[in-house]
């Protein structure tokens, strides 16, 4: 068998052996031949449909394609490199070269090394534009969750990322350099995060407009995948690990991200709720996080129902005093007609 292929089977499912090559196609250049691979393909293809989903989201928002090609040129392929850095930080064993380091296309890149980079380089340039980081975090982290999905279909195509052994029914059958050719029946481990990322990135699309301030999104999406990979994480044979202690590092940042997110996302509904209620934020547009936390003033009240009733009884009152003032103007100048008379008399 070669070096590069990989046999997979899911016989639980009822689907036989067959072969996975992790090259897709050569391309020759005089002596040289390069080796497109199906993981490189898959990674771009991921990267574009994300893109795909923010412009999207953008022109709903109002902000320019020219705007987002921006956050791109920059994002993307310092995210990337973010990637390669954080996994060659937790698995430094692994690289004895310059060239082990940068050869991202024989694998290892880490999701949080990307994410960390690209929040990072996002709020640089949104600072710069005088775009909100909030409402391009929201945008973002979505996208972000599609690529995840597509992406570790490429783990597949490598025959990687998998998990301990297992008999259930759904287990994976894979034999190729990482199990030393022997056939082992795992935990398909690419397959339950892509399945989770999945139904995660549905479920946000579905609430995307119940947001109820800028950045919940962006916390929705920290809590659910951190959640998914906390769990996930501990059936993988190829995880980073913090130093000699035995904690898998995706896994504990996974959980951080549940245990710090969860709570922001009830305070600031909460703060939302009461705000809103005693009419100091419109309902009609998301919070800002400023504003709920009281770092800013609540900015005048956007145009809306709650705002119509507001100018509605406002002029009604302010109808009622010019009214009583008039009243007031005519009693006066009875009472001012009535002396001037008395006094006419009297002089005459």
């Amino acid at each position: 068998m070669g070096k590069f292929i990989s046999k997979i089977s899911f016989p639980g499912l009822g689907i036989p052996e067959f072969s996975v090559d992790r090259v897709a196609f050569e391309i020759k250049i005089g002596s040289l031949t390069l080796a497109v691979t199906w993981y490189g393909m898959i990674i771009c293809l991921g990267i574009i449909l994300a893109f795909s989903y923010v412009v999207y989201r953008a022109g709903q928002a109002g902000i320019s394609f020219d705007s987002l090609l921006d956050f791109a040129l920059f994002t993307v392929p310092l995210a990337i490199i973010g990637a390669r850095l954080y996994y060659v930080i937790f698995n430094p064993g692994s690289f004895h070269s310059l060239y082990d380091i940068i050869a991202i296309w024989e694998g290892g890149l880490a999701i949080y090394g990307a994410i960390i980079v690209g929040a990072i380089v996002v709020f640089c340039v949104a600072k710069y534009k005088k775009i909100s980081f909030m409402l391009m975090a929201d945008m973002a982290a979505p996208a972000v969750m599609l690529g995840q999905l597509i992406g570790r279909w490429g783990n597949f195509m490598n025959g990687e990322a998998f998990g301990g052994e297992t008999t259930l029914p759904w287990r994976m059958g894979v034999c190729n350099r990482l199990t030393d050719f022997e056939t082992l029946y795992v935990h398909p481990t690419f397959l339950y995060e892509s399945l989770w990322n999945l139904t995660g990135f549905i479920l946000i699309n579905i609430f995307y407009k119940k947001k109820k301030f800028r950045g919940e999104v962006m916390f929705w999406y920290f809590s659910w995948y951190g959640l998914g990979r906390a769990f996930i994480e501990t059936l993988r044979t190829d995880s980073l690990y913090l130093g000699n202690t035995g904690i898998r590092v995706s896994s504990l940042v996974g959980a951080v991200c549940v245990l710090v997110c969860v709570p922001i996302i009830v305070f600031l509904r909460v703060r939302y709720g009461k705000m809103a209620k005693a009419g100091l934020i419109s309902r009609a547009v998301p919070a800002d996080i400023t504003v709920l936390l009281g770092i800013t003033p609540p900015p005048a009240l956007a145009e809306g129902p709650e705002t119509v009733e507001i100018d509605l009884a406002e002029a009604m009152a302010e109808k009622e005093n010019i009214a009583r003032t008039a009243k007031e103007d005519i009693f006066t100048t009875k009472e001012n007609n009535t002396e001037n008379a008395e006094n006419g008399d009297k002089e005459e």
